[in-house]
């Protein structure tokens, strides 16, 4: 399965035409954008299953730095403070990853 299995290929490109500049990433204007927010608890476990790239049950910061080339391979990697900033929004548990359901909560806050 592919992200373009679950989002639109068009909302996908609406997403990322609009962080194109570096800091200019805001996860949660993404997830509306790209239509993430919109989806059921199973697509958005499918999604996270999708992003986590090394398939360990968590997206670490070097993983979230390549965010948006997991949506289009020619995508920028976002910078060093966005990746924090994406990463701090989201660790609730301070473990320095994101889980599933930490993911998951993010989306749909």
């Amino acid at each position: 399965m592919s992200l373009t299995d679950l989002l639109s290929p068009s909302d996908i490109a609406a997403a990322l035409r609009d962080c194109q500049a570096p800091d200019s990433f805001s996860p949660k204007k993404f997830f509306q954008i790209s239509g993430m927010s919109k989806k059921s608890s199973s697509q958005l476990k499918e999604i996270f299953r999708i992003l986590d790239n090394d398939q360990s049950g968590f997206i670490e910061e070097d993983e979230l730095k390549y965010f948006l080339q997991r949506f289009e391979c020619g995508a920028r990697v976002l910078t060093t403070s966005e990746t924090k900033t994406f990463l701090a929004a989201a660790d609730h548990d301070g473990d320095g990853k994101i889980g599933a359901e930490e993911f998951q909560e993010m989306v749909q806050a």
